[in-house]
C-alpha cells in the first residue's frame, strides 16, 4: 500500500484548496476568489483500496506584509521540507511567466520528488496548454505538469495516481473514516471566516480572525454556537455591522446556512464583533486569537 504526505503549494488564489476539497470528496477547507483565504496548515486524507495520500493544504505564495503573513509564509516554506511529494498547483488560466517558473524551480530544488497540477483549464482555450507547456519546458521546469480541472473533475484521477506512484509503500497514517485532522469547531470559525471574505471588500476580511466562544449540540440536536468576529479597527467594525445590523445579518444567515450543511443539524448561531487593534502585527494577540507563531 502507498501512503504518505503531499504538500500543496502554490501562489496565492491557484486553486489549491478547491482542488484539495474534490479530491478528499468533502469541504475540508474554505475557498474564496482572495488572497490569505488559507491560513493554517490543514490535513485532506484521500483513502482509497491500494493507498492513502495526505493532502497539507498551505497558505499562498506572496509577498509578506505583516506578522501574521510572515507567519504564514514560514509555515509554508517549512510544511514543503517535511513531506514525501510536493504538488506544486498553479492556475492555468493566468498563463506562465518567468516569475513562476522560478517559485516552482525554488521548490524543485529541495530534492522533493514534486509534479506541477497546472488548473482551471475549464475556463481557457485548449490551444494555450501545450504552448504554456513548451514556456515551462524553455524555462527550466523539470517536472511531469498534469492540466486539470477541479471544478469539471478532468484528469484528477491521472494526477493521484501519479503522486501516490511518488509516496513510499507503508500502512495508513488515518482510519479510514477520517478526512481531515481539523475538529468540527475549527471548520466552524473556517466557514464564517469564508463568508466574510465572500461578502466584504479590499482589506477588511483580512484583518478578521474569528473565535468560537461555545460551540455544543443541545439535547434537541440543535447546535448552539457563539462566535466574535475580531477585526482591527473601530472603522471596520462599522462595515462589518453595516447600517442597522443588516451586513451582519446576511452574513450570519449565509454563514449558519453551510455550517447547518456541514454538521447535518440546525444551528442556533449568535454573532458578535469586537476590535482588536493591529492584531496581526502583534504576537501575543495572535497566540490569543489562535496562531501560533513557530520558534
Amino acid at each position: 500500500m502507498k501512503s504518505g504526505y503531499v504538500a500543496v503549494i502554490g501562489k496565492a488564489n491557484a486553486g489549491k484548496s478547491t482542488l484539495i476539497n474534490v479530491l478528499v470528496g468533502e469541504k475540508v477547507a474554505i475557498v474564496s476568489p482572495k488572497p490569505q483565504t488559507t491560513r493554517d496548515r490543514i490535513l485532506g486524507v484521500l483513502t482509497e483500496e491500494n493507498r492513502q495520500i495526505v493532502f497539507v493544504d498551505t497558505p499562498g505564495v506572496y509577498r509578506a506584509r505583516n506578522a501574521l503573513t510572515d507567519l504564514m509564509m514560514r509555515t509554508t516554506e517549512t510544511t514543503a521540507k517535511d513531506v514525501d511529494v510536493l504538488l506544486f498547483v498553479h492556475d492555468g488560466h493566468g498563463g506562465v511567466s518567468e516569475e513562476d517558473a522560478a517559485l516552482m524551480k525554488k521548490y524543485k530544488s529541495l530534492g522533493i520528488p514534486m509534479i506541477i497540477a497546472y488548473t482551471k483549464i475549464d475556463i481557457m482555450p485548449a490551444e494555450r496548454i501545450p504552448a504554456d507547456m513548451e514556456t515551462l519546458y524553455s524555462l527550466g521546469v523539470d517536472c511531469d505538469v498534469y492540466p486539470v480541472s477541479a471544478r469539471k473533475g478532468k484528469n484528477l484521477r491521472r494526477l493521484t495516481d501519479a503522486l501516490s506512484a511518488l509516496l513510499p509503500e507503508g500502512d495508513k497514517i488515518f482510519s479510514d473514516d477520517v478526512v481531515s485532522d481539523r475538529s468540527e469547531k475549527f471548520m466552524i470559525s473556517e466557514i464564517m471566516r469564508e463568508k466574510i471574505l465572500l461578502k466584504y471588500e479590499k482589506e477588511i476580511p483580512h484583518g478578521v480572525a474569528i473565535v468560537v466562544n461555545i460551540f455544543r449540540k443541545q439535547e434537541n440536536g440543535v447546535y448552539e454556537i457563539n462566535l466574535d468576529i475580531v477585526c482591527e479597527k473601530p472603522n471596520h467594525k462599522a462595515i462589518l455591522i453595516g447600517k442597522q445590523g443588516k451586513a451582519l445579518k446576511e452574513t450570519a444567515s449565509f454563514a449558519r446556512a453551510d455550517m447547518e450543511k456541514f454538521l447535518g443539524a440546525k444551528v442556533f448561531l449568535t454573532v458578535y464583533v469586537k476590535v482588536r487593534e493591529d492584531w496581526r502585527d502583534k504576537a501575543g494577540l495572535m497566540k490569543e486569537l489562535g496562531y501560533f507563531a513557530e520558534d
